[in-house]
């Protein structure tokens, strides 16, 4: 993301073109936040029903009108707006939009959805205030950390890896249990996002945060604080590679695995080689006795020649019976017809899917894999971050013209060309031993069948189902149970809106008191951190600081809290979205009284 480290502007206006399933979420998510938003849609929202069943009005802060018309965007505000988010599923219609905006505004800053990864790197790159997001980037970690049985609620993009979000409850078996939090706290490779002590351990002297309900985890690492059982913590782990050892009898199974493909891929051609061997034996044999003088090398040379077209040593037949040569025209006829099928087997076995397919099953897994149902750009980039951190992957994917195909045989991931909800694709993927199946193609449908198919082979299969819809994604979750069902449109409806608010934005995660920012900040004169204590900062302002930059060198731990927050400062801290919207509210409050 092409973003500045600058403190953003009192109470934003963000305008939000394009409400449909994602686009309506982002915007019901900053009106959680409380923060001003505006809403541009082609078409009458359906009112939703109130709590005595009424239908209600259409809210005032959504503009209805033609999306690619700037008289639409005007009367949006789109003059004194800060933030414009297109989130439309036409890659065309947004940067049209984009281009009027533009015109209308050139300071406004735009986040735009894009499905074109490297068309919106390069205008990251090219345009000024300009973010492209994906949902399929944004999705994909969090899918893949579910494979891997890792319940995640958020994400941080840190030092070119991402950090998955999650909660961790302290039970009397946990390893922490009892341990200090000043001790976690100095690991670089685990953040310490949020503390929740429970009711037993907030007697300790420490103090907490009121408006979240949070304990305040910087005071609770000063004094020392030891976790005790019901405490809850959110925390995000640097996740890592798993090294696989492929030990001698893996290997010899690999290769009995490709024995039994060929075997059972090229029977056919095996029966047609065997039939031209048998035409060639009959007729050399029928040569050598009933031809004097002709050897077993000149029969075996001329009736090669013949049944293959080549010719040669014609004298052996020349020189032979009436009858023979009516024998030899007959093998002629029936050696071209042998040859011509064996050639033709043999083209489609090499040129053809035949090689592929033999390679492909030879390389799937025996045991302990991620199964990814579905190639498009949530299943690639799944299989990216699954294969990035060790994990054994197998892919299956119905279309043979999918244009993530070469692509991920290139990363020597298999690929099984074949309809998943079929139980014998899923039975050569190896199902029945796979770690976890993900279903995550373009259909909702077709997902829960291939879920609903997989487990009824491997009930103990842990499934992750990806659904669009949020509701249908909870009652599927109700009624089948199956280990996790996940909407791209909650999952990713965070990370805009926090994007939207300004800064640079580099996480979020939802927590039950609400949205939640990892925020880098540059301290400034004018910054309302400038020149504090960051334990006092922290404590009073309810904010958790994860790491600072001073001329590029990085501080952590317990060097992190013994800073004051200096100009030129790059603080990466978590906050809520409404606690960072209030900080620079009363700051700029403060400055007007002056």
């Amino acid at each position: 993301m092409n973003a500045t480290l600058v403190p953003p502007a009192i109470q934003p206006q963000i305008i939000i073109h394009g409400l449909d399933r994602i686009g309506h979420r982002i915007f019901k998510v900053l009106e959680e936040q409380g923060i001003p938003v505006i809403g541009v849609s082609e078409a009458p929202l359906q009112p939703q029903p109130s709590h005595n069943n009424d239908p209600q009005q259409a809210p005032e802060n959504i503009v209805i009108g033609n999306l690619r018309d700037e008289n639409t965007l005007i009367r949006a505000g789109i003059r004194e707006a800060q933030t414009l988010l297109l989130t439309c599923n036409d890659d065309a219609l947004n940067l049209a939009v984009l281009t009027q905006a533009r015109l209308l505004n050139p300071r406004i800053r735009i986040i735009n959805r894009l499905f074109n990864a490297e068309l919106g790197e390069r205008l990251d790159q090219t345009l000024p205030n300009h973010i492209s997001m994906s949902v399929s980037a944004l999705v994909s970690p969090i899918f893949a950390f579910a494979a891997m049985q890792k319940p995640v609620i958020g994400q941080l993009n840190l030092f070119g890896k991402v950090w998955p979000v999650t909660a961790v409850e302290i039970t009397a078996d946990h390893p922490w249990h009892q341990r200090s939090l000043a001790d976690l706290w100095e690991n670089p490779n685990r953040m310490l996002l949020t503390y929740e002590p429970s009711s037993e351990s907030s007697s300790e002297p420490f103090d907490s945060d009121p408006q979240n309900g949070d304990g305040d985890l910087v005071s609770a690492v000063q004094s020392e604080q030891r976790l005790a059982v019901g405490d809850r913590l959110i925390i995000a782990e640097l996740p890592q590679r798993r090294l696989i050892k492929r030990s001698i009898g893996h290997r010899l199974r690999t290769y009995w695995r490709g024995f039994r493909q060929v075997t059972h891929f090229s029977r056919a051609m095996m029966l047609v080689l065997l039939a031209l061997l048998t035409t060639i034996a009959i007729a050399v044999t029928t040569y050598v006795s009933n031809s004097q003088g002709t050897s077993l090398v000149d029969a075996l040379y001329f009736s090669v020649g013949m049944i293959t077209g080549a010719g040669g040593q014609e004298a052996v037949a020349e020189n032979a019976t009436g009858l023979i040569k009516v024998f030899t025209a007959v093998m002629m006829l029936v050696g071209a017809g042998v040859i011509g099928v064996c050639y033709a087997l043999l083209n489609d076995f090499i040129l053809g899917t035949h090689l592929q397919q033999i390679w492909t099953n030879t390389q799937v897994p025996h045991s302990g894999h991620r199964i990814v149902c579905g190639l498009g750009g949530v299943g690639y980039r799944t299989l990216e971050q699954l294969t990035g951190l060790g994990e054994d992957v197998v892919a299956l994917e119905s279309d043979r013209q999918n244009r993530f195909l070469r692509a991920a045989r290139t990363q020597n991931i298999p690929v099984l060309v074949g309809d998943a909800t079929v139980a014998e694709i899923l039975r050569m993927a190896n199902v029945e031993k796979a770690a976890a199946l993900l279903a995550v193609t373009s259909d909702d449908t077709i997902n829960l069948e291939i879920a609903i198919t997989a487990k009824s082979m491997a009930p103990r299969l842990p499934v992750v189902v990806r659904i669009h819809d949020a509701k249908f994604a909870q009652q599927i979750q109700q009624v089948f149970e199956f280990d996790m069902v996940m909407s791209p449109t909650e999952l990713t409806a965070p990370a805009f809106a926090a994007s939207a608010i300004g800064g640079r934005i580099f996480g979020d995660y939802s927590a039950r008191n609400g949205l939640w920012l990892a925020i880098a900040t540059l301290i400034t004169p004018n910054h309302p951190l400038h020149n504090r204590s960051l334990k006092e900062a922290a404590s009073s302002e309810a904010f958790t600081p994860l790491y600072a930059e001073v001329n590029q060198q990085k501080f952590h731990g317990k060097a992190l809290l013994d800073m004051t927050l200096a100009h030129g400062t790059i603080l990466h801290l978590m906050m809520p979205a409404q606690r960072w919207e209030q900080l620079w509210h009363r700051r700029n409050l403060e400055e007007a009284m002056a």
